[in-house]
């Protein structure tokens, strides 16, 4: 029997990470969304932010996963911390993936980058009853240093799976910033 390969969104920094990224995408493992061409990256951004939620959001509603690839900066991207939000609360699989240790492709003697900060610590999730942090529910995967790319090539299909049954799991959750930092009247403040 054949693996179905899932449908994927991959949410990153694109001018500092896409030659990591390049690496997951030639793995073959999942049908991932091709790569957005620099000059149509920018007129979608001419357009306005409206147009870039709009792209994102059909992106994501073609897919069935949104995978965060996380590099030395990527938390800190409106546009990844859009994709997550939209990600969860569009009912996909969400999941995210460390990806420091990857060479750029074509460079495996480059150096490894530096460690980022999970964009997932950023978000609640709430039900009527309960608040969660994101990052506890979702997975995220720090592959190890040694052999970060047969790692991810070995286990993609498998985390994927996980995350889409863990947004199940979490159906009645919604997805809010961290910034929100009142729900049902109580403080989320550690």
């Amino acid at each position: 029997m054949t693996k179905v390969k899932e449908k994927v969104f991959y949410s990153f920094y694109y001018k500092q990470d896409v030659m990591r990224v390049q690496n997951i995408r030639q793995m073959g493992v999942l049908e991932g969304n091709e790569p957005v061409e620099p000059n149509k990256w920018e007129e979608i951004k001419k357009k306005g932010d409206d147009a870039v939620r709009k792209w994102i959001d059909e992106e994501i509603a073609r897919c069935s996963c949104v995978i965060v690839l996380i590099g030395a900066e990527t938390a800190s991207r409106k546009w990844v911390k859009y994709e997550i939000k939209r990600a969860w609360n569009a009912n996909r699989g969400l999941m995210a993936i460390y990806i420091h240790n990857l060479s750029p492709v074509n460079d495996s003697l480059a150096s490894k980058g530096l460690q980022g900060q999970n964009p997932l610590c950023s978000f609640w999730l709430r039900s009527d009853e309960q608040v969660l942090e994101l990052y506890t529910v979702a997975p995220v995967k720090n592959p190890s240093e040694w052999d970060a790319y047969d790692e991810i090539h070995e286990n993609l299909n498998c985390w994927v799976q996980e995350a889409i049954d863990v947004r199940k799991k979490y159906a009645r959750y919604t997805c809010v910033p961290t910034t929100v930092k009142r729900i049902f009247g109580k403080s989320l403040e550690h």
